[in-house]
């Protein structure tokens, strides 16, 4: 779990977990997921709660992105480029900011 009142979030490698929250008042979440190996099959959730803020995700190029929640704001996301790949599920919850997903 992360919380901050006003700034955003910097996520990866070992910061990642089966299961993440990050929340803020005021600020967004970079979260870069490239370096992390996650199983073929398997789903890592990842919630973010703010009244101001959006997620910046990267992720590799295998990897399926999910994004629900409620938010003033879309969701950036050519999807996988490989088939097959684990699956990572964005729930993305606040009032302005969207989701980006960039593959590398």
């Amino acid at each position: 779990m992360h919380i901050s009142l006003i700034g955003g979030t910097r996520l990866e490698g070992e910061a990642i977990h089966t299961r993440t929250l990050t929340a803020s008042l005021v600020g967004g979440a970079d979260i870069d997921l490239t370096d992390v190996d996650i199983p073929d099959g398997a789903e890592l959730r990842i919630t973010k709660l703010s009244l101001v803020g959006g997620v910046h995700l990267r992720v590799r190029p295998d990897v399926r992105v999910r994004v629900t929640g409620i938010r003033l704001g879309g969701v950036s996301d050519d999807g996988p480029t490989v088939a097959g790949g684990p699956t990572v599920h964005v729930a993305a919850w606040g009032l302005v900011g969207g989701v980006r997903v960039s593959r590398d």
